[in-house]
């Protein structure tokens, strides 16, 4: 069993290394242990192992589509994940102990199975920037393939990542950018995010604030989430937490625009210390 305080300096080290030396597997448990002070992770840890252990004895080779279907076997069909398309705004979805529990998750969740199983293989393996539903790519010496673990690891070919963009109303055709590799690091921050979007959506800003302040013990230098840190904060009436989150937004943030709102609201907020 692993104490909170010990959870966030492992989070902290995540935080402080560089994107490529990210375990996302062992980071996600980390932050779902966080909401379980008395759990313990090991069995966890040992479910990760089976899998890429499982995946490791498949003779995929170095061509793309025998890995891709390697992994589709071992993690949709051997261990049976799938996303889960009837309770998906569940929280227990973005949170990898919970996902690991029902075999269920959202895309991210899901996909950070699929990336660290394939990061055991060493094979070229990442998160992709698409909006509104996380996919990955893997890679082989003939080239990659798009691939949908919240579908038990399909190939996404351009037609279906088209017709994923109209559901999703993001538009019909696949831009480069959505096809943009994420590091690690962001892969954990969409994650949380799902979480935090969420909470803010059922009106649970004290669970909001808690989300956002794991987001920066992984990824410190986020001034996104400071803003935002510092909005919640001042919402929650904790103005010296709001000015300290709004100031170091300032300090990261490298847009005018926003350096300005977040300005003008540094002086509101601090109106409310008199």
């Amino acid at each position: 069993m692993t104490d909170q305080a010990a959870i966030e300096t492992a989070l902290k080290a995540f935080g402080a290394a560089p994107d490529d030396g990210i375990d996302v597997g062992e980071a996600a448990l980390l932050l779902a242990a966080l909401d379980r002070p008395n759990l313990d992770l090991a069995p966890y840890r040992r479910h990760l192992n089976e899998i890429a252990a499982a995946l490791s004895r498949i003779d995929a080779g170095p061509e793309v589509v025998p890995r891709a279907m390697a992994m589709a076997a071992v993690l949709g069909v051997e261990f049976g994940y799938r996303g889960d398309s009837e309770t998906y705004d569940d929280p227990q979805n973005a949170d990898l102990v919970s996902v690991i529990d029902r075999r269920l998750g959202l895309p991210v969740s899901l996909g950070i199975l699929y990336i660290y199983a394939a990061k055991a293989q060493s094979w070229p393996v990442a998160g992709l920037d698409f909006p509104g539903h996380f996919l990955i790519r893997i890679e082989g010496e003939d080239g990659a393939l798009v691939l949908d673990p919240f579908h038990g690891g399909r190939i996404a070919a351009p037609p279906e990542m088209n017709e994923l963009l109209r559901q999703l109303g993001q538009g019909d055709q696949v831009l480069p950018e959505h096809l943009r590799p994420i590091s690690g690091r962001e892969v954990l921050l969409r994650l949380q995010n799902n979480i935090k979007a969420r909470a803010w959506r059922a009106g649970q800003i004290e669970r909001a604030a808690e989300i956002l302040r794991r987001m920066l013990l992984v990824a410190p230098n986020f001034a996104a989430a400071w803003r935002e840190l510092g909005v919640v904060e001042g919402r929650l009436g904790r103005i010296r937490q709001s000015i300290a989150a709004t100031e170091r937004f300032l300090m990261l943030a490298g847009n005018e625009a926003a350096s300005l709102e977040a300005e003008a609201f540094l002086r509101h907020i601090r109106r409310q210390l008199n």
